[in-house]
């Protein structure tokens, strides 16, 4: 596994949108054979040890991937040192993880042609169409960050 380069994606409380990003990378890597190892955590530890919320579940399942058996992690000193790309899924994620002490720290905005935005949390949204708009965005931009991985631009 030492020479797969691995990828951390972070979000706040690790249910919702790193989850959904960490198992669509996951499904690319099945599907291609990437020589990646992914990951997701959360910068807080509010719900450490749970699956992804139900909705997260839901929207994944509709679209071939299967979330349910992930669990909600807090980010680690050690995870400074493990992981050779680590995404954030908004601006404030990208503070707390360099303010953590990671040094580099990508905003999956950043990819997929979205420019920068954040990955909005899915609960400010009313109803399941806030994940569904959520898991599209995370969809586009984990192909692409996957893309440059793999092809060494990023």
């Amino acid at each position: 596994m030492s020479s797969h380069k691995k990828v951390l994606f972070v979000c706040l409380g690790n249910i919702c949108r790193s989850p959904l990003a960490e198992g669509v990378a996951q499904k690319h890597i099945d599907e291609y054979s990437l020589p990646l190892y992914v990951e997701s955590a959360g910068t807080s530890n509010w719900h450490e040890g749970e699956a992804p919320c139900h909705n997260s579940i839901k929207v994944a399942q509709n679209n071939g991937i299967d979330i349910s058996r992930q669990r909600s992690r807090p980010i680690t000193k050690l995870d400074i040192t493990s992981f050779d790309y680590v995404i954030a899924m908004d601006t404030q994620n990208q503070a707390d993880l360099k303010a953590f002490g990671f040094e580099k720290v990508f905003r999956l905005g950043e990819f997929g042609g979205y420019k920068g935005a954040d990955v909005p949390d899915p609960y400010f949204f009313k109803g399941f169409e806030g994940f569904e708009k959520v898991y599209e965005m995370v969809a586009c931009c984990v192909e692409d960050i996957l893309k440059q991985i793999k092809q060494q631009t990023l």
